[in-house]
This record gives C-alpha cells, sequence and structure tokens, in this order.
C-alpha cells in the first residue's frame, strides 16, 4: 500500500472526520455518476452513494490495502449499483459493443479522400486546432470546466462511467477493468469513444474563438 493510501486509511480508521470529508467531496460526484448509469433515477444513484459510504465506513478495518482506497471505495459502489439496478429492472452490460460504442468517432468529412493530395489525412479546415492560451484564460476556466462536466454527462452511460473513473478519478485501465468487470479491449474502446466526444465538444467551443 502507499504511504500516502495508508496515511489516508490510518486517518480514517481512527475517525478523523476532515479525513473522511476529504473523500466524499472529492469523490463522490464521480461516484453518482456512475451509479446514475446503473439505476433508473437520480434519486436511486443518490441512496446507492450514500449506502456504498456506510458500507466503507464500516468496513474499513478490513481494508487489506491489495487494491488502492479508490478503487476499494468503487468497487463497493458498482456492486451496490448493479444490485439496485436488477431490483429495479435496468441492467448495463459493460461486456459487449453497445451501437453507440460503434462506428467512427471522428466525421470522416474531416479527412481528405481518394484523388486528393493526402488521402487520409486532415483537410485544412478540419484538423484539430492548438489551444492557445490566452489572457482571460483565469476568466475562461471555470466555464471550461462547465462545458467538460455538460460533455461527459451528454456521454452515453457506459462511456460516461468510463471516463469518469479514468480521467476525473485517475484509476488505471486495470483499476476499471476490474471494478467494472471489462476486458481491458473495451475499456480502451470506450475511453477513446469517450475522450473523443469531449474532445469535439472543446473544438466546438474553441473553434469560432481561433478561426475570428
Amino acid at each position: 500500500m502507499e504511504q500516502a493510501t495508508a496515511d489516508l486509511v490510518a486517518r480514517l480508521q481512527a475517525g478523523d472526520e476532515d479525513a473522511f470529508a476529504e473523500v466524499l467531496a472529492a469523490w463522490s460526484p464521480a461516484m453518482l455518476r456512475v451509479a446514475r448509469a446503473h439505476v433508473s433515477t437520480q434519486a436511486s444513484a443518490e441512496e446507492v452513494v450514500q449506502d456504498t459510504w456506510l458500507a466503507v465506513i464500516t468496513g474499513l478495518d478490513g481494508f487489506e490495502g491489495r487494491s488502492s482506497l479508490r478503487t476499494w471505495v468503487f468497487s463497493i459502489l458498482v456492486n451496490k449499483a448493479k444490485t439496485r439496478g436488477v431490483k429495479e429492472g435496468r441492467t448495463l452490460p459493460f461486456s459487449s459493443v453497445a451501437p453507440e460504442d460503434a462506428g467512427p468517432t471522428v466525421d470522416p468529412s474531416r479527412f481528405q479522400g481518394e484523388g486528393e493530395p493526402h488521402p487520409g489525412g486532415w483537410r485544412p479546415d478540419g484538423a484539430p486546432r492548438a489551444w492557445v492560451p490566452s489572457p482571460e484564460d483565469a476568466a475562461v476556466a471555470a466555464e471550461v470546466r462547465g462545458l467538460l462536466a455538460e460533455a461527459i454527462d451528454a456521454l452515453p452511460e457506459r462511456q460516461r462511467v468510463v471516463i469518469t473513473l479514468r480521467d476525473v478519478q485517475g484509476l488505471t485501465s486495470a483499476e476499471v477493468s476490474e471494478v467494472l468487470e471489462i476486458s481491458p479491449e473495451n475499456q480502451r474502446v470506450l475511453l477513446h469513444r469517450a475522450r473523443a466526444k469531449v474532445r469535439a465538444a472543446l473544438e466546438s467551443y474553441y473553434r469560432p474563438a481561433v478561426q475570428v
């Protein structure tokens, strides 16, 4: 177990309210996103998150550190969310490729076709544009964070769960595969498509400013 994790676990096991408040604030929003993908209502997702934290508090003494604390917590969450989803008649199969996970991740019209100078390469007006920092960066930062949250929330549920665990919570590919009980390849496909859609949302935000 890493020293930072060991220190956090020790604080939590000792009943340190500040430590619990820190992880509650840092992890609960992402936990709610993940739970919502498995259950039928927002209220159900909130109850799953509450039940998860209760299980974490009562089970901390049994935490052996064979995974990171975050992975352990999210594993409890997913198991509880799946159980709740089954009771509500809702299932989210991560092990197979859904229609929304198929097809190109980038609009094919952005690439040059046969008979053009560089078939398969970017068109001049289709290439990704550099996001050049501006003097208004500090003011824009909050707006961009809001845009990112909206883009993630708009993703198909399976993609939203994977990108939340990987890019928001910082779990590794192996940890996400373990938590969601999916293959590494499936995890990569879902993450790639999720990132492509979020990038597209950011491009649509930045492109007008670049083209002026």
